[in-house]
């Protein structure tokens, strides 16, 4: 039997990127996968199409996760389509490299409500939808959360936090039956960081250099695995984790 048949997964973000390869796997392994996006809306359907296809469950959903009417909205229209909610992935993200001079509160705003408020939103929807048997909550953080580069300090700062809020968390809502983990990411070959120029760049190849596993940059379905491992049953005893899928870049 598949590791997640009967169970329902919203992935936030997942209309491209580290978001769409776990939704695929998630599907893979059984689950109906609520794919949410925010501005995607081609990609998010044409990933739901696929899954479809190959004989799974999807759907498209859009939702801003820094908006708590849309995050309200994305659960109800998971559970008309697909029932109760199991599993949370808290994907959705943006980031901006600047130095701090360059920071504005325009961004610092923007990269904080997604990443950071966007997670506790979601969070707080879910635990309406979650049964009584309880779910598995996955935040993604980064490894920038522990190690951060040269102009990085507001999306590392997003992930500190993201690393917090999931300790906090799991002690918060263990009593429910709530596991809630971490998966903090090395350099992955995303669209993101194609189009913001690392993939390529100075910076990028250097940090792929000191990647010990293979001195390259990660690929999403690489990282999905992970999160349908913290998803599933063979993670019920891990709570407040946090595992690098780094390839040993930290």
């Amino acid at each position: 039997m598949k590791k997640l048949a009967g169970k329902v997964a919203i992935v936030t973000g997942a209309s491209k990127g580290i978001g769409a390869a776990a939704a695929k796997a998630l599907a893979a392994e059984g689950a109906a996968v609520a794919v949410i996006y925010s501005s995607g809306k081609e990609g998010a359907e044409r990933l739901a199409s696929q899954i479809t296809r190959e004989g799974g469950k999807a759907s498209a959903i859009q939702a801003d996760v820094s908006k708590a009417a849309d995050v309200k909205r994305m659960f109800e229209k998971t559970k008309e389509l697909f029932g109760s909610v199991n599993v949370l992935v808290n994907n959705a993200g943006v980031f901006q490299f600047d130095p701090v001079e360059a920071i504005t509160e325009k961004e610092f705003h923007r990269e904080f409500d997604i990443n950071v408020l966007g997670t506790i939103l979601a969070t707080q929807e879910a635990l309406r939808y979650f049964p009584s048997s309880g779910g598995s909550i996955i935040n993604m953080s980064s490894i920038a959360s522990e190690n951060p580069v040269p102009n990085s300090c507001l999306y590392a700062a997003t992930k500190g936090a993201i690393d917090t809020i999931t300790m906090a968390l799991a002690k918060e809502l263990g009593p429910r039956h709530i596991r809630v983990n971490t998966v903090a990411p090395g350099l992955v070959d995303t669209e993101g960081n194609r189009s913001s120029g690392f993939v390529g760049s100075a910076a990028g190849d250097a940090g792929a250099a000191a990647t010990p596993l293979a001195a390259r940059f990660g690929k999403p379905e690489e990282i999905a695995p992970v999160i349908v491992f913290l998803a599933s049953d063979d993670a019920a005893w891990l709570t407040g984790e946090r595992i690098s899928a780094s390839g040993g870049l930290h």
